[in-house]
């Protein structure tokens, strides 16, 4: 496939890029920023910042991408992405940290227009193996972008930034040399509302999808509690270093890597995709819980591997229910307002931590097991029995 499609290489290369440079700025972004003095409050506002401007940007940069082509909004959302990262590595005060975030929040759509590349250029059915393609890349940036940080940020703080603007800044360059433009209807813009809120409300109250929905958003505010309140626990209850840290972080994705490739489709063929989804969402809540009482390193480390375990095999799920809860028509929009649910617990979890670790660092974690265990609750009422009916979405 990658031999007929060079397109599906090129973005491919672009999503290892992209991760490279997100896998090496996360796992050190909170230490980083303490540099600055930023409290764990402020620290919460600063991860949230960059989620509040994707949500925002996102509907617009795909809207842009329809109407001049994905390879000038590609272009210019990696180059945003690659700025953002200097301005962080080269940033006078805590001002440009945040103003950082926000530009890469707000050019934040080249993992969107990518996918509009891999539509543009598949057919219905190739689209599946294309975006696995993407997924798989993803995987491989994560593993190895938390081991760059691993072995630069002792030499300097802002050598991993540094680093990540170049590799972002390679990604352009391969956009922009290698990348023709893909869009055929340029300028055939549908006309519709970039925001629809009243949607998002009422599918909370969808007979089948509200529950699932519902279980991305809990999920979603439960892992951007752990990924922020990670790092602080980490620094001040274990005392680890920025290196062990990132190396945790390696651990993740070469879990994550390994469970999507070689794990889901067996467990699912050996327990079931419904009981499966429960178990996994069980595992996380208790997993959360446990972390709340840990206070050593060797338990932080397994339940961290039961952690990645879980949580790379809730992410495929959501996505595979669905697909099954909604019809063939509306699966884009379906799926669009997943993204949109998901956006809202991303830049609520880090708010959420940041106010809760100004009274102790662990009760993050005691949270985020309330959430998940909330959306345990909430997985017994999806894939519901009977006939399915054509999506009011």
């Amino acid at each position: 496939m990658l031999r007929k499609n060079k397109n599906i290489l090129i973005i491919a290369l672009i999503a290892i890029v992209n991760a490279l440079g997100y896998g090496i700025i996360i796992p050190v972004l909170y230490s980083y920023s303490m540099k600055y003095g930023l409290s764990d409050f402020q620290n919460g506002l600063l991860f949230s910042t960059f989620s509040i401007c994707q949500f925002i940007s996102t509907p617009i940069i795909g809207r842009m991408s329809d109407k001049y082509g994905r390879r000038p909004l590609l272009i210019f959302s990696i180059l945003g992405t690659a700025i953002s990262f200097f301005m962080m590595a080269f940033a006078p005060n805590y001002l440009f940290l945040f103003i950082a975030r926000a530009l890469d929040g707000i050019t934040a759509g080249n993992i969107p227009v990518a996918s509009a590349v891999i539509s543009d250029t598949t057919t219905q059915e190739q689209r599946a193996k294309g975006f696995g393609i993407i997924g798989a890349s993803f995987g491989f940036g994560f593993i190895f972008g938390p081991a760059i940080s691993a072995l630069t940020v002792s030499h300097s703080a802002s050598l991993p930034f540094i680093i990540a603007g170049s590799i972002s800044l390679i990604a352009v360059i391969l956009t922009a040399i290698f990348l023709p433009e893909t869009n055929k209807h340029i300028g055939e813009v549908k006309h519709a509302p970039l925001f629809n809120f009243s949607k998002l409300f009422h599918a909370m109250f969808d007979e089948n999808i509200g529950a699932t929905l519902l279980i991305t958003l809990l999920n979603a505010v439960s892992f951007s509690l752990m990924i922020f309140a990670y790092q602080p626990f980490s620094l001040k209850i274990l005392h680890l270093s920025v290196n062990q840290i990132s190396l945790l972080f390696t651990m993740f994705g070469v879990i994550g890597l390994i469970t999507q490739l070689f794990l889901v489709h067996k467990f699912v063929k050996l327990i079931g995709l419904k009981k499966l989804f429960s178990i996994a969402t069980f595992i996380i809540s208790a997993v959360f819980l446990t972390i709340f009482f840990i206070r050593s390193l060797l338990p932080f480390v397994i339940a961290s591997i039961f952690l990645g375990l879980s949580n790379s095999i809730i992410q495929p799920l959501i996505s595979t229910i669905l697909s099954k809860e909604t019809d063939e028509k509306s699966q884009g929009t379906i799926l669009g307002l997943s993204a949109s649910y998901m956006s809202i617990g991303q830049i609520l979890g880090p708010v959420i931590g940041g106010i809760i670790a100004t009274i102790a660092i662990p009760f993050p974690f005691l949270a985020a097991s309330i959430f998940s265990l909330l959306a345990f609750f909430l997985t017994f009422h999806v894939l519901k029995k009977g006939v399915k009916k054509e999506s009011a979405f």
